[in-house]
């Protein structure tokens, strides 16, 4: 039997998310699925994609927030990769791929019966979208990036790698809170501590014996050992220039370490059709749940699927 992620159960931040778990390859692994809205209204769908070691949580506040800038209940598709949340832990380390990713995700599609949708990809996510763009280029019939690009900058994959050894290796409940709230405070300065505790508790949960268990599979941290902070990637261009055919909104984060700033930079100029919004005082992943950014996202989502809304309507 697949691996599952044995606590995530307990964890509060899934209170408010009730899953479908889809059946996908052929070994019989399950990917969870959360759907906001119904799926038959008429409308494209949104897929919400989350980030490498992330989950459906970092999207649970952006689903009402867009609902009120839209004023309807469009339907939202919340998504927990492999290995991540509530879905089957892959058997083998080296099949955590974005390739497998995007493959994952086209069969959860499938599985829904959705032929087009609006994806939105946060970091990893967005890489996901853009090798879906690959394999299954009919399915994404609109883009959005947040803090994703052809390219991860290596010292935000070593921040991520050194932060989470820190936390195996601290013991005691009030070391880790104080810990955990230290790390979210660099990307969320103006965020209270309460919040900085429900945020951390996406990732980790806390168990009985004061050790922080991971809501992710952490062989996906193993795989980042390789990395150095002065190491060079080389871009992967050719997938974001798959996404040419669509209409693309591109979202960073002002705090970010994923994405260079030349990256993000040169992204929209080889879109200089793209929409793009800077979100201020925050990191990754991004918040996506205030009245601005989400009004935003909503004013894009209607002039490229071309809908008009009671809150948003076409120039």
């Amino acid at each position: 039997m697949p691996k599952t992620g044995p606590i995530t159960a307990e964890s509060p931040v899934f209170v408010n998310l009730p899953v479908r778990h889809v059946t996908i390859g052929s070994g019989g692994e399950q990917m969870a699925v959360h759907v906001a809205g119904r799926l038959d209204m008429g409308r494209l769908p949104l897929i919400c994609v989350p980030g490498y070691q992330r989950n459906m949580a970092d999207f649970a506040d952006f689903v009402p927030a867009l609902h009120r800038a839209l004023e309807t209940d469009w339907p939202i598709v919340l998504v927990d990769l492999r290995g991540r949340g509530r879905s089957a832990y892959r058997r083998r380390a080296d099949d955590y791929s974005t390739i497998n990713d995007a493959h994952d995700l086209s069969m959860v599609a499938r599985a829904l019966g959705i032929e087009a949708a609006i994806f939105v990809g946060q970091g990893h996510g967005g890489q996901v979208i853009m090798a879906l763009a690959a394999e299954r280029p009919a399915l994404i019939a609109v883009a959005i990036l947040v803090d994703a690009g052809p390219v991860t900058a290596p010292e935000s994959l070593v921040r991520l790698r050194s932060n989470n050894d820190a936390i195996r290796s601290t013991r005691g409940a009030a070391g880790l809170a104080i810990m955990l709230r230290r790390m979210q405070a660099a990307d969320y300065p103006d965020a209270p501590p309460e919040e900085l505790d429900r945020l951390a508790q996406r990732t980790h949960l806390l168990d009985e014996s004061g050790r922080a268990r991971t809501l992710f599979d952490p062989v996906l941290i193993e795989r980042l050992r390789g990395f150095a902070p002065d190491d060079v990637l080389v871009p992967q261009w050719q997938l974001f220039d798959l996404l040419k055919r669509v209409p693309l909104l591109l979202i960073r984060s002002e705090l970010t370490d994923q994405v260079p700033r030349r990256i993000f930079e040169e992204m929209l100029e080889r879109r200089a059709d793209a929409a793009s919004i800077v979100l201020r005082r925050q990191g990754s992943p991004a918040l996506l749940n205030g009245d601005d950014e989400a009004g935003g996202i909503a004013a894009f989502i209607a002039e490229a699927t071309q809908a008009d809304t009671p809150a948003v309507k076409r120039a």
